[in-house]
């Protein structure tokens, strides 16, 4: 589930249906439902509140929609050469503060998708450990950290050399990882 800077609105990912549900939380009532691609996974809001982006599991796609409209604006697919298409699986999603970088988690891939957040262009791939899920920024977005399932690892990204630093071992199958001040 996502919710929007001001608070107005929640948006929760079914994956049975493959829906993006809006959610007004005055009325606490559905008002719209986005059809998705399949397994639709997290939904993240832009910090300016305009755009929520919905990663789609299966689907191998982030959509991401205007949240006044409630159409998809941009459906982003990825490539990654070598990589069976099946394994690109995108889950987790972190968008920066100042709107200029998104970070998409894909799963069995290895990889971090690095999209530009105006253009929604892919701008590159970092190489992480194993089925990646999940991820997190530092507070100052200098650091992102991914939950890397199979290798029981986290890796670091220094985001503005844009490289990996760095792979921690953390115990059996992170999934999640919360970064606090």
């Amino acid at each position: 589930m996502g919710i929007s800077p001001d608070g107005k609105w929640l948006v929760n990912t079914s994956e049975t249906t493959n829906m993006a549900h809006f959610i007004d939380t005055t009325t606490l009532q559905i008002t719209d439902n986005v059809l998705v691609d399949a397994r639709p996974r997290v939904a993240q809001f832009t910090s300016d509140g305009k755009h929520v982006w919905v990663s789609s599991e299966i689907g191998g796609t982030v959509s991401i929609i205007d949240v006044g409209t409630k159409q998809i604006i941009k459906k982003i697919g990825f490539e990654v050469r070598g990589v069976p298409k099946e394994s690109i699986q995108p889950v987790g999603i972190e968008l920066t503060a100042d709107g200029k970088r998104a970070f998409v988690a894909l799963g069995p891939s290895n990889r971090v998708a690095e999209v530009d957040q105006q253009t929604h262009e892919v701008v590159r791939y970092h190489l992480v450990g194993q089925r990646v899920w999940n991820l997190s920024l530092s507070p100052d977005g200098s650091r992102l950290y991914t939950t890397n399932g199979v290798s029981n690892d986290m890796s670091v990204i220094d985001v503005a050399a844009g490289k990996v630093v760095k792979s921690l071992p953390v115990g059996d199958s992170p999934w999640g990882v919360v970064v606090k001040p």
